[in-house]
């Protein structure tokens, strides 16, 4: 594993010439962490005023370069020095105890394999199960009285998306109590997810109360011999299943870490980006009325009625002709996705761009940070605002924004880009919109708490923010 350049840099007073200008803070190894995690977006516009679109920043012992012009993106995509690999294999070392993965790229390359199988024809069946799935969990709201309940919002989507997903993804348990089982393993995953940040942070685990004992826990209940107990694997599970047989022993307890590696992936981002949907159409009743207009017009097209119990049956094909839900959903990403698109420096180079070039270290970290474009007024009018109808045009989908005049190849980018792409990108925006038709489908919804949500920067540089604070909302079956 390539050293951190971080000890050596520190020796430093200034950078090396041709290198981006360097922000190191005043506080050692944190630099200007806690500056950027107060307040990232107004501080990356700070140092964007100050130093142009590239600098390097100390960030908690990592001196990472930014690089904040959209059409100097590809220059990281291109450059083969530039790893995804070897960072992403740190990072799930620290974070899911992965150990074999980064010194087996036979391994890694088999595991890459599998995403084919989160797309297509296979995306489609994983799309179908889902749906069977949500009708499940909402089967016994369905068939309560039409009196409002009160819930939480963000303790809703987390309880819905993690037992939906789980069952898509890795089937029902075969063990006696089955809804204990997933009551059980959800509780002890949000505990783990709450400690990610710091997870992979360079705190030693000891240190984090008993995140510990609980990855422990998660790990062992994701092992062979538990997840035989599971039926109705999805095929992309079944393949990575195989692949980990190859690689380890049956028993082997790190086959577990790599299903807790992918369950996380796999309902992370959706739990926030689902509340912040929600939270949205709560605050904006206008938009709510244009997609349950939008979402009728199509049952009514297929020839499908609403009505109590659960007939409405839609495609992903179906799903994707929803163009108000879909730009929802963009402009839910665009708001709250704080995700970097990070590499390692594996060697020294010279990035080559039309107007600089610009020296990197070996050791050190580069990063795209799309908020910087998100929330660009020149590409998105009043950038604070949310707009559900931000990228429909004449009643299809919007792909054409504009910087400088010029028309940007990038410029929403919550999944990050080129290899790196988030394989379970499509898994992830059908199931938010099947929960959204379905609870504007067969729901009132109210919001109770009036409150303005902030966002918890803990997650800076990975994915979408956490609300700081839970919000109460009311449902009842439509009459």
């Amino acid at each position: 594993m390539p050293v951190d350049a971080g000890p050596l840099r520190e020796l430093e007073n200034s950078g090396r010439p041709g290198e981006p200008p360097l922000i190191k803070g005043w506080l050692p190894y944190l630099g200007e962490a806690l500056k950027l995690q107060k307040d990232p977006l107004g501080f990356m516009k700070t140092l964007q005023k100050q130093h142009g679109d590239t600098f390097t920043v100390l960030l908690g012992g990592k001196y990472i370069t930014f690089i904040l012009d959209p059409f100097q993106y590809q220059l990281v995509m291109k450059s083969h020095k530039l790893s995804f690999r070897v960072f992403t294999n740190k990072l799930l070392r620290k974070a899911f105890s992965i150990e074999k993965l980064a010194t087996n790229d036979d391994m890694n390359d088999d595991l890459h394999g599998c995403y084919h199988l989160l797309r297509g024809t296979a995306l489609d069946i994983l799309t179908e199960n889902m749906m069977q799935n949500l009708k499940q969990v909402f089967k016994l709201q369905l068939l309560k009285t039409t009196t409002w309940n009160t819930a939480y919002l963000l303790t809703f989507c987390s309880s819905v998306i993690f037992e939906v997903t789980f069952t898509t993804i890795y089937g029902q348990s075969l063990a006696g109590n089955r809804r204990k089982f997933i009551t059980d393993l959800r509780d002890d995953f949000l505990k783990f997810d709450d400690k990610f940040p710091y997870l992979i942070s360079d705190i030693p685990i000891e240190l984090l109360g008993n995140v510990k004992s609980i990855r422990k826990k998660l790990i062992k209940l994701l092992t062979s011999e538990h997840l035989a107990k599971t039926q109705g694997w999805s095929e992309v599970v079944q393949m990575r299943q195989d692949i980990l047989e190859k690689y380890y022993t049956l028993e082997d307890f790190e086959i577990g870490a790599h299903h807790l590696g992918f369950l996380w992936a796999s309902v992370t981002n959706t739990i926030p980006t689902t509340f912040w949907a929600m939270y949205y159409l709560l605050q904006h009743p206008e938009a709510m009325a244009v997609l349950r207009d939008e979402i009728d017009h199509l049952l009514q097209s297929t020839g499908q009625k609403k009505g109590s119990g659960f007939p409405i049956h839609l495609t992903r094909e179906q799903l994707d002709s929803l163009v108000y839900l879909e730009s929802t959903v963009l402009e839910v990403l665009r708001l709250c996705s704080f995700s970097s698109i990070i590499r390692f420096v594996q060697e020294d180079l010279t990035l080559h761009s039309e107007t600089q070039d610009y020296c990197l270290r070996k050791g050190d970290l580069v990063a795209i940070f799309p908020p910087a474009i998100h929330y660009d007024p020149e590409v998105f009018e009043a950038p604070e605002e949310f707009r559900f109808d931000r990228f429909v045009e004449d009643g299809k989908k919007k792909t054409a924004f504009f910087k400088n005049g010029k028309k940007l190849k990038y410029y929403l980018l919550p999944f990050g880009f080129g290899a790196s792409k988030c394989p379970g990108r499509f898994l992830a925006i059908v199931e938010v919109k099947q929960l959204l038709v379905i609870l504007l489908t067969y729901f009132d919804l109210e919001i109770i708490d009036d409150k303005p949500m902030e966002a918890n920067y803990s997650r800076l540089l990975f994915g979408i923010q956490h609300p700081a604070s839970d919000v109460l909302f009311r449902y009842k079956v439509k009459s």
